[in-house]
């Protein structure tokens, strides 16, 4: 299963019971957390998140509402008596700013805490099932999105056709990663012949926060689920974009170009109290937009 649960969905200061950016992406047994605003913690014990389950957090950019959560969240853990690994995957000048927050409160993480700084685009981490890589994005300080993919095979072993063809089962799980099987008579059986159509690997991609920048449009190409953000109403694109960030219209239009299966649209101004045009204006270009909201697991 690959899905995401939103804990923060507002931008710069929390407003409305809105709180800032924070997501926990979920694939099969695995959580990884991305980007760690103010309140973290509180959302994670309301939404029921199991912090013990989480270790790779990914953190896209160094203003606050992106990783203030983020220390106290580490020293949690450690007064929970956590001693399992955590990597961390963010902007260079965070290492030292964790380093002296642990200084300075004489405080030592009981776990490894392996700190990977974001210095280029590609895969982060690759494992059997999944694989994570990070792409740039335009803001005011340096910035980064997200790719969460999955592995899996592309093939479904069809039974009854693989025994007609005395395919031994040891061989089923090449299989279904496309492999041809050559007897031991040196017969070819061909893959086609013995499976079927696997469902699509699945993927979600995290944009964090951009001006418009039709760059990333390569990044997340044809992805299950984008999160783009989402700042204002269209009608502030000016500001918008002397602030770095987007308008609804302009984060349809990414995904619309981009061809992607859904849209979540969030990092919502605290101008805004209700948000319903921001789905209505977002509709208007991608009609496959939903906001995304607090407490709320999107399954991709």
């Amino acid at each position: 299963m690959l899905a995401v649960t939103i804990l923060g969905n507002n931008s710069a200061l929390p407003a409305f019971d809105r709180h800032p950016t924070a997501q926990v992406i979920t694939m099969d047994d695995r959580l990884f957390l991305v980007d760690c605003g103010e309140g973290t913690q509180s959302q994670m014990a309301k939404y029921k998140i199991r912090r013990s389950k989480i270790s790779h957090i990914f953190i896209s950019h160094l203003h606050g509402d992106h990783y203030f959560g983020l220390i106290g969240l580490l020293t949690s853990m450690g007064l929970l008596g956590r001693t399992q690994e955590i990597h961390l995957y963010a902007p260079a000048a965070l290492k030292s700013i964790i380093d002296l927050q642990l200084q300075v409160a004489d405080t030592q993480l009981p776990f490894a805490l392996h700190f990977h700084p974001l210095v280029q685009q590609g895969v982060l981490v690759k494992e059997n099932t999944f694989e994570v890589s990070c792409f740039q994005v335009q803001h005011r300080v340096e910035c980064w999105g997200f790719h969460f993919r999955e592995i899996k095979p592309i093939r479904k072993i069809n039974p009854e056709k693989a025994l007609a063809y005395q395919v031994p089962a040891s061989f089923f799980e090449q299989l279904k990663w496309g492999a041809d099987y050559l007897s031991k008579t040196n017969e070819l059986v061909k893959n086609e012949w013995v499976t079927d159509s696997g469902s699509p690997a699945k993927s979600y991609a995290y944009s964090a926060d951009t001006v418009y920048d039709e760059r990333i449009i390569e990044s997340v190409k044809s992805c299950s689920l984008l999160y783009h953000e989402a700042t204002y109403l269209k009608d502030m694109e000016d500001r918008a974009t002397k602030r770095f960030h987007c308008t609804t219209a302009q984060a349809a239009t990414i995904a619309k170009k981009a061809q992607v299966g859904k849209l979540l649209i969030g990092h919502f101004s605290s101008k805004y109290e209700r948000l319903e045009d921001f789905e209505k204006e977002a509709r208007e270009i991608f009609a496959n937009t939903e906001l995304a909201i607090e407490g709320v697991t999107y399954k991709v």
